[in-house]
């Protein structure tokens, strides 16, 4: 019998699966406006103002130099948090929660649909779906970096 120990939330990007563990996440919103700030990267699409706090917002697509589309009623801010850091990530939907075996992931390959290695914590295989973990304190790391100038 395989444990499960490990939940992440798995959401949809560019025709892809991709999961991040339940703890980093603090909730999935429905899209709302976004106040564009000045002089950020191209991905960083602005800040929303959620029950008070300001958050930055990231579309992810953007961010891994996949094509931008337009934005649908499926699509969702998935807020995600590593240590002090919380932002917003642009995603095409999200609406599952799984189970995975930690001891299943595997390394992942150099590049997976353009995005670099080091964005990816593994791969996983859940049933009949190829799900790939991203590793969010690299994400979030650069992103601080650039957020406060």
């Amino acid at each position: 019998m395989t444990k499960m120990d490990m939940k992440v939330i798995v959401f949809q990007l560019h025709n892809e699966e991709y999961g991040i563990p339940v703890q980093q996440v603090r909730g999935i919103e429905k899209m709302q406006h976004i106040t564009r700030v000045p002089r950020t990267t191209s991905y960083i699409k602005g800040v929303i103002n959620l029950r008070g706090v300001v958050t930055p917002i990231i579309d992810l697509r953007a961010r891994f130099d996949l094509e931008e589309i337009p934005y649908t009623d499926h699509t969702r801010i998935i807020i995600a948090a590593v240590g002090e850091i919380e932002v917003g990530l642009i995603v095409e939907s999200a609406n599952d929660v799984i189970d995975i075996d930690s001891s299943t992931i595997e390394p992942a390959p150099e590049i997976v649909d353009g995005i670099e290695v080091d964005y990816l914590n593994g791969v996983v295989k859940v049933e009949q779906r190829l799900l790939i973990l991203l590793n969010l304190h690299k994400i979030l790391e650069i992103d601080a970096a650039e957020v406060e100038g």
